[in-house]
């Protein structure tokens, strides 16, 4: 661990540049957005998904509603790889030496985490889902004109979500490593933790049991995956403890 001991005050001072240097990335990102939004919305409505239906927009208000969506999430997925270094840089001092080593590699995989689980949103649940909603329709004889506000909206209502439910590995190796969990926690709790999984997956899907049961399996698989990479983390963390006191 480092050596200098910081008062509150300078623990504040710190959280508030790192703040300060998120936000200030986050504005410059907005700025990159507005030129990337066009050709994502764009490229997004020639998919076959959305080809399925005449997007229109019911307000003069919608297009410019959709593209600063975009634009906003943009800024953010851009600012999200800063925000973690700053959120390691400001706990880096409290860890030991091979720990900031080892958890700012967390950043790159958590990353690659956030980019999968959009992936597997939109490329395996979204089209099963928009399928499932035009045959639902075609069963009612129900003719669906789509806002494309509203079809947006959805697209990132049922994506964005899993960008972050996909962390759960990184989050718990994280926790793990800062001795905050530990595996014998996570079994502990596993059917309290199936639970939430269960209410979220019913949340984020629509009230159909194979959609449901598409999104229920894989977070309870990365629930069963944290508990592996906890005992891994949990025993890396132990061992370090170990050498960097013998090297006291």
């Amino acid at each position: 661990m480092s050596e200098k001991k910081m008062s509150v005050l300078e623990h504040i001072a710190e959280l508030r540049k790192r703040l300060i240097i998120v936000v200030v990335f986050f504005f410059v990102a907005m700025i990159t957005g507005l030129f990337i939004a066009k050709p994502i919305i764009v490229f997004l409505q020639q998919t076959d998904e959305a080809k399925q239906f005449a997007l229109n927009a019911f307000r003069p208000a919608d297009p410019l509603i959709v593209y600063m969506q975009f634009t906003f999430i943009i800024a953010l997925i851009l600012t999200f790889p800063v925000l973690l270094y700053q959120l390691w840089a400001f706990i880096s001092p409290g860890l030991y030496e091979k720990e900031r080593r080892v958890t700012l590699s967390y950043i790159p995989l958590s990353v690659a985490l956030f980019l999968l689980g959009i992936s597997f949103s939109y490329f395996i649940l979204f089209p099963f889902v928009i399928d499932f909603m035009g045959r639902l329709s075609n069963d009612l004889n129900i003719q669906q004109m789509i806002g494309i506000n509203e079809y947006f909206r959805f697209l990132l209502q049922l994506t964005l979500p899993f960008g972050l439910l996909f962390q759960l590995p990184v989050v718990i190796m994280f926790l793990t490593r800062l001795r905050i969990i530990n595996p014998a926690f996570l079994v502990k709790v596993r059917k309290y933790a199936y639970f939430v999984l269960l209410v979220i997956a019913a949340i984020i899907t629509p009230p159909e049991i194979v959609s449901h049961l598409m999104v229920t399996i894989p977070l309870f698989i990365l629930y069963e995956i944290s508990i592996i990479v906890s005992r891994f983390a949990y025993k890396k963390a132990q061992s370090s403890q170990i050498k960097e006191s013998d090297q006291k």
